[in-house]
């Protein structure tokens, strides 16, 4: 599945020219622009639907999941997290752009689009009906799946252990009562969903830029009292890229550290994030390409790093041993700060949060597209997606989040057949909208 994602990541950059380099100031220029176009069909703002992707990537994998892959792979595995992460823009750009051009837009107003459309509609296009079907299908199963278990039930499990361990620990009232955090997780979480996306990314809009700021601004402060070993800290991450000293596997062993960390983390090519771009207000499909791509800028060049930065400088990569990931991102933020741990619990319950309210609305329209939209199907879906929250705080889930990882990156295998199939009508869209731009 890794070599599978790379792959096209490398494939989107070369084919659509380091769309990830030189679309970069296009792609601010939508998310700072307040102009919106007039008559566009869809149901929310660029910065909404970026905001709302985002959520769902930027989760515990940036605390936990960095920790690890530096952990096992040494310092080198951030550089190559940082270029995956740079290459996984382009593979974001297409897919995102292709979510856009084969959206429906029902007959209420509200949108309906991601892999799922795109494999149906576009390999119809060019004679592969078939075969896109069976894609389209098949992806909305483990997308289902996926949505459940790693958006949903592990969010909620890991959440909870931070919550608990910031209210007492095993003095704590949450203790032995996890079903009731998770019951209260669950009606929180229903009073965002129900609204379907536009409450959704309201919520996305304000939170994610926040819990983001929040992290970010804690790693600073760990930066900037070691700013004399930061030096020092570039130089172990350039040096362990290649050569890979003390590692098991060698250079190799540290480039899977880095490559898998960046494409678990920012989803460029998993095909969740199109389901949410799709409801943009828009003309043309290429402008949420645009946008998307700074998705796993965000997410892996920036919080990425400055996680893996943290635990560098700070030495912790040294001392790992018998420790989880959070626990050890957790231990590098306490070693300058005693109470950070206590932000970084919260951060990490905000991520957790944010991730389950994205993932609802991927598993949503996966839901719909399989058994029809209804208001009684929609409904089934979210009390269904509610319910397993309460599940993922009070049980043992690890066969359960075994199988949906599985079924989450299942995901990539059906949706990356579509974006190389369907690269040249991205490339098109490309085209007529950079045409029509600079004939203005």
């Amino acid at each position: 599945i890794l070599a599978w994602l790379i792959a096209a990541s490398l494939f989107c950059t070369l084919y659509f020219g380091f769309i990830n380099i030189r679309g970069f100031g296009i792609a601010l220029s939508f998310l700072t622009s307040k102009r919106d176009e007039k008559n566009a069909p869809g149901e929310v703002s660029h910065r909404q639907a970026l905001w709302t992707a985002t959520a769902a990537t930027v989760g515990l994998g940036n605390i936990a999941g960095v920790a690890i892959a530096v952990s096992l792979g040494g310092p080198g595995a951030t550089f190559w997290m940082i270029l995956a992460g740079i290459l996984g823009m382009s593979l974001k750009f297409c897919e995102c752009t292709l979510g856009v051009k084969y959206r429906v837009i029902n007959s209420d107003g509200s949108v309906s689009g991601g892999p799922m459309y795109y494999l149906s509609k576009g390999l119809k296009e060019i004679g592969l009906y078939r075969l896109g079907k069976f894609l389209a299908i098949m992806f909305s199963i483990c997308c289902i799946g996926g949505a459940l278990g790693g958006g949903n039930m592990f969010q909620a499990n890991q959440s909870y252990q931070q919550f608990v361990g910031i209210t007492g620990g095993e003095n704590s009232y949450f203790y032995n009562n996890a079903w009731l955090y998770g019951l209260i997780l669950a009606i929180l979480l229903g009073t965002v969903i129900i609204g379907g996306i536009k409450s959704i990314a309201k919520v996305t809009e304000k939170l994610v830029p926040f819990m983001a700021a929040i992290y970010i601004l804690c790693a600073l402060v760990i930066i900037i009292l070691n700013f004399e070993l930061i030096g020092t800290a570039f130089q172990l991450i350039f040096v362990g890229a290649f050569t890979g000293e003390g590692i098991t596997g060698g250079i190799i062993g540290v480039l899977i550290q880095g490559f898998k960390r960046a494409a678990f983390s920012n989803e460029a090519g998993l095909g969740s994030a199109p389901i949410a771009h799709s409801a943009v207000k828009t003309n043309y499909p290429v402008t949420e390409g645009f946008v998307s791509l700074l998705e796993p800028f965000i997410d892996t060049v920036i919080i990425c790093t400055m996680t893996a930065l943290v635990i560098i400088i700070t030495g912790m990569h040294l001392e790992s041993e018998g420790l989880g990931g959070i626990e050890l991102t957790s231990k590098a933020f306490e070693k300058d700060i005693a109470f950070f741990p206590y932000i970084l619990a919260i951060a990490a319950i905000l991520f957790a949060f944010s991730t389950m309210i994205s993932w609802s609305y991927y598993g949503l329209k996966s839901w719909t597209y399989l058994f029809g939209k209804s208001k009684n199907n929609e409904n089934i879906f979210k009390f269904i997606y509610c319910l397993f929250v309460i599940f993922g705080s009070s049980l043992s889930i690890g066969a359960v989040i075994d199988l949906s990882d599985s079924m989450m990156f299942l995901m990539a295998l059906f949706n990356i057949v579509g974006v190389y199939l369907l690269a040249s009508k991205v490339k098109k869209e490309l085209n007529k909208y950079l045409k029509i731009k600079f004939s203005e």
